[in-house]
């Protein structure tokens, strides 16, 4: 059982007194609802009727939500809380800046720029703007720091999200995410236990395993979860990926087919995680739609449940609200979930938010900001830091014939190659693609800095004497994220144009804003530079270092070469 007067709640016995009094009081069917985290998907889910209708019937202790304008997020938190018995947990996922819990937030750095500053004191700024920009709109838990390894540069699911595959870098880096997100009443989420990054895989589409040994696992993803709960990170992340060297040290004689994700396997969650390295706090599922977690092959009617037996103490969104909230009812119903385990849950939901003392603020009528504070979304002051965080990160991985400066004087007639990515599958919903305006972007900077941009693309590839006569240089723009589609991401040449014939033919830049792996498919390029990120200020800072204005500053992981020797020269 839980204990709420120590790391990570630190409660008095006000505090634990409303804990006691408020699960005293509570129907069956509101302590069933206190395990989930709901997903407001739309603007019609996010009118006050119907919010009244999902809280009133299905109670949950949690939300998330599709971002959408500052206003509208804001509204809806404030109609939740105000219409809420219980106290929400209003969750973000701000692991970059604050465009990780609304639209129109400042992205400022992911976790793998955060590595090439290599600042503590920059992972700080990040982690306080995001929480200023997230506790603005109502939010108030962090699903972040991704403090997972990235071992196999093939992983895209944590490419950019994971800061590196140095156990230190990732422990120091996350306690100075930890103390920014204090500096505002949030909650922090680390994830994904028991750790993503060892394999090629997306546990949207597959059960997702870490293969190392336990002395392995000890020494590397251990190491960072026992130093970051001593921390005292409130909340932890189960993701839906096996250990079976573990399932099989703790359960003897488990069979093969019986080994399952950490979100089902008590062995990981209950015996590893709460028991071996004592972590007090409060476990979540990864978001229960992925087949990660179907990928144990068992019913949904008993996923569900048994997330919570297992020793998960919240589960991640709905599929069907009605069936699913049937699921947990029937799993308690039959003792799948114990009235200890359901009790020891409640304690653990129920200390975040007393920890976050949300109750007091209820009474007080201030769970959510005051609308004015929306001004710190997006806001100038934001913007200069995304600039000053693109500078430091922005990484030149190779010159190897020298093209570089690339300026008006040397190459003033620049082709545009921009490969860029398909729609993109986000928490089980299909968004769009913002190639265009990312296109228009880049090109109207360039066009600013004295360059002539032709972004047209033709239909073949013509006589290469002409092409020559015709431009100075390539600028070859690679953008290619997403998952949830594909286990492995790489670059698709929507064009036999856009291909990279012309490498041989003139001098090409090769930038790419987003994975940091793409050299695996233009190993020939000679000139080639990480920017991690798609937003203005990283072109921005591109441009200036490639035009010579400024020094490149970011350092890079081994893992850009692909472990190939041809990436290299």
């Amino acid at each position: 059982m839980v204990n709420l007067r120590e790391k990570p709640y630190y409660l008095n016995d006000e505090q634990i007194q409303w804990v006691e009094d408020t699960i005293a009081g509570m129907t069956l069917e509101e302590k069933i609802g206190q395990l989930f985290v709901n997903m407001v998907g739309n603007a019609e889910e996010r009118k006050p009727e119907n919010i009244k209708k999902i809280l009133d019937t299905y109670h949950p202790g949690a939300i998330r939500y599709h971002n959408a304008p500052k206003e509208e997020i804001w509204a809806m938190a404030d109609c939740l809380q105000r219409t809420t018995k219980i106290p929400l947990l209003i969750a973000s996922n701000c692991e970059q800046g604050g465009n990780g819990g609304v639209e129109g937030g400042t992205p400022i750095a992911n976790g793998a720029a955060m590595a090439a500053i290599d600042s503590e004191d920059a992972v700080y700024q990040m982690a306080e703007i995001s929480a200023r920009e997230a506790a603005a709109v109502g939010c108030n838990w962090n699903f972040a720091p991704v403090v997972d390894l990235l071992y196999n540069w093939r992983n895209t699911i944590v490419q950019l999200r994971a800061f590196n595959d140095n156990p230190d870098d990732v422990i120091r880096y996350s306690k100075a995410f930890f103390k920014g997100m204090r500096t505002q009443n949030i909650a922090t989420c680390m994830k994904h236990f028991p750790g993503d990054g060892t394999e090629e895989n997306d546990q949207h589409l597959i059960m997702g395993i870490n293969e190392f040994d336990c002395d392995k696992w000890d020494a590397t993803y251990g190491r960072v979860y026992k130093e970051l709960i001593d921390e005292g990170v409130m909340t932890i992340m189960a993701g839906h990926i096996a250990l079976p060297a573990y399932s099989r040290k703790l359960r003897p004689g488990i069979r093969d087919e019986d080994i399952r994700p950490a979100t089902l396997a008590p062995e990981l969650i209950t015996d590893l995680l709460k028991g071996q390295l004592g972590f007090n706090g409060l476990v979540v599922t990864d978001a229960s739609h992925m087949i990660g977690m179907f990928g144990a092959t068992i019913p949904r009617s008993e996923q569900v449940p048994g997330a919570i037996a297992a020793g998960c103490d919240m589960y991640l969104f709905f599929n069907d609200r009605e069936e699913d909230f049937g699921y947990m009812m029937q799993g308690y119903q039959n003792g799948t979930i114990t009235e200890e385990r359901l009790n020891d849950a409640l304690h653990r939901i129920l200390g975040v938010k007393a920890a976050l003392n949300l109750y007091r603020l209820q009474a007080e009528g201030a769970l959510v900001k005051p609308k004015e504070n929306l001004a710190a979304v997006g806001c100038e002051e934001h913007h200069r830091a995304s600039r000053k965080f693109a500078d430091q990160y922005v990484t030149l991985v190779k010159d190897r014939l020298n093209y570089l400066p690339m300026t008006p004087e040397r190459y003033k007639r620049i082709k545009l190659m921009y490969i860029g990515s398909e729609e993109r599958v986000i928490a089980g919903t299909k968004f769009k693609s913002n190639d265009d305006v990312i296109i228009r972007d880049i090109t109207g900077q360039l066009e600013a800095a004295g360059f002539e941009v032709d972004a047209s693309v033709e239909a073949k590839k013509g006589k290469m004497e002409e092409f020559k006569k015709k431009y100075d240089c390539v600028l070859l723009i690679l953008n290619v994220q997403g998952f949830a589609q594909f286990n492995t991401m790489r670059v698709k040449w929507d064009e036999p144009t856009k291909q990279p014939w012309y490498m041989s033919e003139l001098p090409t830049f090769v930038v790419s804003l987003s994975n940091t792996n793409s050299l695996i498919d233009v190993p020939m390029a000679r000139c080639y530079i990480n920017a991690y990120m798609d937003h203005h200020e990283s072109f921005a800072a591109v441009l200036e270092k490639m035009m010579g204005r400024s020094e490149f500053k970011g350092r890079y992981n081994e893992n850009v070469f692909c472990g190939r020797w041809e990436t290299r020269f």
